[in-house]
């Protein structure tokens, strides 16, 4: 197959390594030309989604497009530019000669549940912050296409990632910055790159068109479990217990248990790390391996 990778970031990379490795031609577009994709097998491309003449230059057609841009922690403008402009960009530039599969990394943001419920993918989004209404209703732009033009489109809604240098409580533990909000019974959820890699490729070969899937662990966990296990694990103090604030609220930080049972079963979805404890103590052990 001849894969477009468009967001060669974290996962990109990785992701158009495992491809290369299974034998396809991966191509991989970032907005500037740095880094070495080649040095993985990725042919490099330059290109902005948000500008339809980038698009037009690129060599297509391909077999897979996987759409996995960063918003670079951009405010809702970026957001709205690069997620729903982009996408709709790209539905535009693909309708000559359409792949067959595209894939689209959502969040689980969407969600806007607090209650600690649980979540799959027909529950209701209604994400408090604005920049989860920029993905949802970039989400629908693609639901749409799917409808009403064929369009093969097949959206993930991406949990927590982490991996080999990569955890935004774990880096943060490690420097002892860490802080427990409230009782520290949020619940958090994650996934390691590599199953996302995995996870993303599965939904190239088996993802049903205009069809929603969590890519999400086995288990959710609550913060303070999170903690009392890195805790243990590492033989340090757990982080302090700070008062939940307004600051939170207003980032419209959610608190449910996000279900992968539609992914196993459509998917086949595997995990080689399946809860926290297995990824965690991964990148523990390699981190001891390099220091």
């Amino acid at each position: 197959m001849r894969a477009l990778i468009i967001g060669c970031g974290y996962v990109g990379v990785s992701l158009g390594a495992e491809l290369v490795r299974q034998g396809h031609a991966v191509f991989g577009v970032r907005r500037l030309a740095e880094g070495d994709l080649k040095a993985v097998g990725i042919e490099p491309l330059v290109a902005d989604i948000t500008r339809p003449e980038d698009l037009a230059k690129l060599p297509g057609p391909f077999d897979w497009v996987v759409n996995c841009v960063s918003s670079s922690k951009g405010g809702v403008a970026e957001y709205r530019q690069v997620y729903w402009q982009g996408t709709r960009n790209l539905i535009e530039w693909l309708s000559a000669a359409p792949p067959r599969k595209f894939v689209y990394t959502s969040s689980t943001s969407v969600y806007g549940q607090t209650d600690g419920s649980s979540v799959k993918e027909t529950s209701p989004t209604e994400p408090a912050s604005e920049t989860g209404r920029v993905l949802a209703e970039t989400e629908q732009l693609l639901i749409q296409a799917a409808q009403t033009q064929g369009f093969p489109a097949v959206i993930l809604r991406v949990a927590g990632i982490y991996g080999p240098g990569r955890g935004h409580l774990f880096q943060q533990y490690l420097k002892g910055e860490a802080k427990i909000p409230g009782d520290g019974q949020r619940i958090i959820n994650m996934i390691h790159r590599d199953d996302l890699v995995a996870t993303i490729i599965a939904a190239l070969k088996n993802g049903r068109p205009g069809e929603i899937y969590n890519a999400v662990d086995d288990e959710p966990i609550a913060q303070i479990h999170f903690f009392r296990w890195l805790s243990e694990t590492l033989g340090k103090d757990m982080p302090p217990f700070v008062e939940a604030d307004s600051t939170e609220r207003k980032r419209g930080l959610t608190n449910k248990k996000v279900q992968n049972r539609k992914l196993k079963m459509e998917l086949g979805g595997q995990f080689k790390y399946p809860n926290f404890r297995k990824g965690y103590t991964a990148e523990i052990q390699r981190l001891a391996d390099n220091s």
